[in-house]
Order: C-alpha cells, then sequence, then structure tokens
C-alpha cells in the first residue's frame, strides 16, 4: 500500500516547493555571476532548512561548498534496518533559464497552482526531487519499515553537464561507502499512470563555434562578392556535420549500433503506445516530422546522434540590422550522442570537421561545453526487478514502463564508472506537458507522490534483500 498521499505531500512539503520556484537559481552556465547573485545558494540553504525539519530518526543535513564549486546539498540519513551498503537518491536544484514568455498568467519565477498541477521553473526537472526522495524515507520510518543508510545528494551544476560533480563525488567518496543502489529521480515518463524506468540515456557534447572574416563589420555594398560571408563559410562547415536534407550526423564516430533489445522495446512502446516521441508537441500546422513512423522517432530520440543549434551570436535582431558585411557568427552546437559512444573521440572528430582545411581561409574558433557521456541501464537484480514491479502496481496501480530518454543525466555516468557493482533506477516526473527546458514547466503532484511512493517500495526491498 502506498504510504504517501496528495494530501501528506501537500501538508508538508508543497509550500516549501513554491517557494522553491519562486528562486531563479539558473545554473552557472547562464548565470556566470551565480556566486556573486546568491540564487543557488539561497535555493540550497531553503531545501536544507525544510531538510532539516524532516521527522526522520537520525539524520543530518549540511549544504557541502567547494572553493569556486557551486553548492551541493547532502542529506544523510542513517539505517533503521540492518547495516550494509549507501542507498543514494540524486537530483540537483540549479534550473534553465526562462526561454521566452510563458503562456498568460503563468511566469518563471511566479509559481502558480492549477488544479493538482504547478506551474514554474525547476519544480519538476528537478526541485521536487528532495522533497519526494525524504518524504518517502520520512513515510518509510512513520510505517516502522526498515530501510538502510541513505545519501540524498542535490547537486547544483546539472544543468550546465554537471561540471562540479566529479569533485565533488571524489569529495564525498568516504561519506558515501559502498554504494549499492543509485536511484535518480531526474528522469522522464511517457504517461502520469505508471511508474516509468529509464534504460538509457544519450550523451551530450555542445560547442560555440565561431567564424570571422574581418576584425569590425563592413558595408555590404561595397564588400559582398569580395568577402566571403561568415554566415556561409558556417553553412559549409555544418554541411560537413549534418546532412541537410534529413538531418542525418555525417560523422561516423557519432553513430553506434542500435542493441536489438532496445529496438524490440522501441516497437513494443510504439505498439502500446502509438508516436509517443511526438506527442505533446506544439507542431506548427503541416510541419512533417522526422523519422518514419512511431518506432523510428523513437530510436531517434534515444540511439541516434542529433544536432540542434540551440543558440547565435554576431548576427543582430531584425531591427537593428543594417547593410553591413557582419565581421563573424557565433552558433552553439548541441550534439546528442547514443548512450553507447563516449563524449570525447566524438568532440574530437566534431573538432576535426570544424577546424581542418576551413572554406575561404576564415578564422574559426571551436570551444567545447562540458562534453558528457551516455548511459545504459545494467541488468537488474532480481530483487529490484521485483520490487519495480511491485512499485508501480502499488504507487499507481499499472505495470511498470520501460523507456529510453533522448536527454542526459551525467551523474549516472559518472556514478557507474566509480560503483560498478551497483544497482541503478532512474526515473521522473518529466511527462507529457512537463516542458522542462521549455516554457510553461509543470510538475504533477500525484505523479511525484507516487514515484515518492514507489521509492518507498524499492528502499524497503533494499533493506530485506
Amino acid at each position: 500500500m502506498p504510504l504517501l498521499s496528495l494530501a501528506d505531500f501537500e501538508r508538508t512539503a508543497l509550500d516549501t516547493l513554491m517557494e522553491f520556484g519562486a528562486i531563479p537559481s539558473l545554473s552557472p552556465q547562464f548565470d556566470p555571476d551565480w556566486a556573486t547573485s546568491g540564487h543557488l545558494e539561497r535555493a540550497a540553504q531553503l531545501l536544507a532548512d525544510w531538510a532539516r525539519r524532516r521527522a526522520l530518526a537520525r539524520h543530518r543535513v549540511e549544504v557541502v561548498r567547494l572553493p569556486g564549486r557551486t553548492p551541493t546539498l547532502v542529506v544523510t540519513v542513517e539505517a533503521t534496518g540492518p547495516a550494509g551498503g549507501t542507498v543514494v537518491l540524486y537530483g540537483h536544484l540549479d534550473k534553465q533559464p526562462p526561454l521566452g514568455d510563458w503562456s498568460e498568467g503563468l511566469a518563471p519565477w511566479s509559481p502558480v497552482r492549477r488544479g493538482d498541477r504547478v506551474y514554474a521553473r525547476g519544480v519538476s526537472d528537478d526541485g521536487y526531487a528532495v522533497f519526494a526522495a525524504l518524504s518517502a524515507l520520512e513515510a518509510l520510518e512513520a510505517a516502522g519499515t526498515p530501510h538502510g543508510r541513505c545519501v540524498v545528494l542535490i547537486e547544483a551544476s546539472e544543468e550546465s553537464g554537471s561540471p562540479d560533480l566529479e569533485a565533488y563525488l571524489d569529495h564525498l567518496a568516504g561519506h558515501l561507502g559502498e554504494v549499492e543502489l543509485l536511484i535518480c529521480l531526474d528522469s522522464g515518463a511517457v504517461s502520469y499512470d505508471r511508474l516509468w524506468v529509464t534504460t538509457s540515456l544519450r550523451g551530450n557534447v555542445n560547442v560555440e563555434v565561431t567564424v570571422a572574416v574581418l576584425s569590425q563589420g563592413q558595408h555590404s555594398g561595397s564588400t559582398s562578392g569580395v568577402v566571403p560571408s561568415s554566415f556561409r563559410v558556417l553553412r559549409q562547415l555544418l554541411d560537413r556535420l549534418e546532412d541537410a536534407a534529413t538531418g542525418r550526423i555525417l560523422l561516423p564516430e557519432l553513430h553506434a549500433e542500435i542493441p536489438a533489445e532496445h529496438r524490440d522495446a522501441a516497437r513494443a512502446l510504439a505498439a502500446e503506445f502509438g508516436d509517443v516521441a511526438a506527442q505533446d508537441l506544439p507542431l506548427l500546422e503541416g510541419v512533417r516530422l522526422m523519422g518514419t513512423d512511431a518506432e523510428d522517432r523513437i530510436l531517434n530520440k534515444t540511439w541516434r546522434p542529433t544536432l540542434s543549434t540551440i543558440g547565435m551570436a554576431g548576427i543582430p535582431a531584425p531591427a537593428d540590422a543594417g547593410n553591413v558585411l557582419r565581421p563573424f557568427t557565433t552558433a552553439v552546437l548541441s550534439f546528442r550522442l547514443p548512450p553507447t559512444v563516449a563524449a570525447a573521440p566524438a568532440l574530437a572528430a566534431i573538432e576535426r570537421a570544424l577546424a581542418t582545411d576551413v572554406p575561404s581561409g576564415a578564422h574559426v574558433t571551436v570551444t567545447p561545453q562540458h562534453p558528457g557521456d551516455g548511459w545504459v541501464a545494467p541488468t537488474f537484480a532480481p530483487w529490484l526487478g521485483e520490487a519495480l514491479r511491485a512499485a508501480s502496481l502499488d504507487a499507481f496501480g499499472q505495470p511498470l514502463g520501460f523507456t529510453g530518454e533522448g536527454g542526459s543525466i551525467p551523474f549516472l555516468g559518472s556514478l557507474a564508472r566509480r560503483y560498478p557493482g551497483a544497482q541503478f533506477v532512474a526515473t521522473g516526473v518529466g511527462g507529457p506537458g512537463a516542458n522542462a527546458h521549455a516554457i510553461d514547466e509543470m510538475l504533477d503532484l500525484p505523479t511525484a507522490v507516487g514515484v515518492a511512493n514507489a521509492v518507498t517500495t524499492v528502499v524497503a526491498a533494499h533493506a530485506e534483500r
């Protein structure tokens, strides 16, 4: 039976979650002056204060700060059952920027509840995580159900590719001890009717590429046809990376063979749930989707490399556009990598393609931005597989679901390398309409409670195994 109700969550957690939603705790990539602005620190302190008020037998709350690094919240909950290894429950408190204008009545830093949904930046990605994790442990202890030693780890640089994570894992290695189970609460869901467990995550390589042709802009009437356009040279370089007609990535180093079991899973997911990769998209009329069918789009999203141009500079807004041949064009390119493709060799291949034999002799600068490897879930131990099946039925009344995710969570790859014998569960609340990273980000409260109840089942099973 579920140990936590929506009323419990509303009573003990919702007010603080709403306070968290109002804090513009942007990730360092989007707030380089984060140490001065203090928003990350304020968010960490808010969550730490809430954690200290939990009714747990023995727990310790600390905001750990390494020089020059974003803060990390560490909540250690001592075992109430047999001593054993550590269960790590992971989330993050840093946020993406607003992105654009939110819908009428909604704003990124003004949390709004509509029915059972809360709208604000960071509430589902990933502010709910600490509330779900500690509410689950609190419910276990209130019910007298034993659990092992648990460490809730909430970092503050995930949305920037977790550049501070390895330093904290080194610093906390002795404290974490022997990690036996890792529960990541930062993943997604296909629907809100069951527990979804992530089977794979793509890696990510972002690069900022600048093509420069002049030291300063010149009148286009005098220089066009004489000086090569930096935008045209950039287009030529992009054509080395991606087929402009199909979107297929042209660098073989970025591709991987898709395992048969993941192809089969994509086929089964499409058969049961339809075109899940395309669901709930604000697609304009007449726009044709990539991929041949629902299964193909699932594989595009989870196992094939892709390129998105996510930022540009050196280009004036239309209202400011003059007849000038611009001196440079900068683009930020975001590559998603198959789960089994290592980021380092992929980055090397991208840099070679962009910086070798540059058209027209233009000057090219390529700056990487925190590359991260993908991840494939290891096989579940029998006790964990059974616990997850029971967790979905108990918390949601529906069978367990499995899906690959197109995003990246560097923490999982880092922990997998450090603790190769650990069991991993990646789950989350990012279902249809959650809009992580987009406007109108939303948290479905019953799903957050369901995930928390699933955590109680899994943590209790870990203690009993």
